[in-house]
């Protein structure tokens, strides 16, 4: 199967999408992953990518300072590693190994402490961390583990916009492209997220970008 370490598009999100449910948690927390969520989708969709890598190196260490400040976040690990894996994806080649590894080690952490944390985005992360970084002997890849937490996530959040993308992603990855196809489009129906305007628009131009590429194989 075609490995895409040097394009990984894992944050793209599927990350900087999640809507957060400010009244559910610790609100100093809420307001500064609200502050991540912004950043994150500035850098990804407004920054030229030659700047991007700085930013994010950046942004993970202000994540990495509020982890130690607040431990038991479930929701900063799991941040902490859609930064990492977008700054995976933008380094590319071997070297962006090192970054996906760190965030395994972060989404693992986060399902430790709450594994419905953010409609359960540590499973989609996990998911399109498996399907698209190489396997053994150059990294940890393993389709069979993409899909047990694709469709984990799906279990918790089957109408999310990213959950539903990297589903039909990794479909098509596969060859199912009648089922990726089906997956994208539910995808398109997803509601707005109120704040999350320019990561919603990204993500839906890329399901429509995938799904034209599918019409046109």
């Amino acid at each position: 199967m075609k490995r895409r370490l040097a394009t990984l598009t894992l944050c793209l999100g599927l990350f900087g999408l999640y809507s957060l449910p400010l009244m559910a948690m610790d609100q100093d927390i809420a307001s500064a992953l609200s502050s991540i969520q912004a950043r994150w989708a500035e850098i990804h969709y407004k920054m030229p990518e030659a700047q991007q890598e700085k930013a994010l190196a950046a942004l993970g260490s202000e994540v990495d300072t509020l982890i130690a400040r607040y431990p038991n976040a479930a929701e900063l690990q799991v941040w902490a590693g859609i930064v990492r894996s977008t700054q995976a994806g933008v380094h590319g080649g071997l070297g962006a190994l090192k970054l996906v590894k760190q965030a395994r080690r972060h989404l693992e952490a986060s399902l430790t402490l709450d594994p419905r944390a953010l409609d359960g985005s540590a499973y989609t992360s996990l998911g399109a961390l498996y399907y698209q970084v190489p396997g053994w002997p150059l990294g940890f890849g393993d389709d069979d583990k993409a899909e047990r937490y694709l469709k984990r996530a799906l279990n918790i959040n089957p109408d999310g916009l990213d959950a539903l993308y990297f589903w039909g992603d990794y479909l098509h990855e596969q060859g199912r492209d009648a089922q990726a196809r089906q997956a994208l489009e539910k995808a398109l129906q997803a509601p707005p997220r109120e704040g999350r305007e320019l990561a919603d628009a990204g993500r839906r131009e890329e399901i429509r970008g995938l799904l034209g590429r599918l019409q046109s194989e």
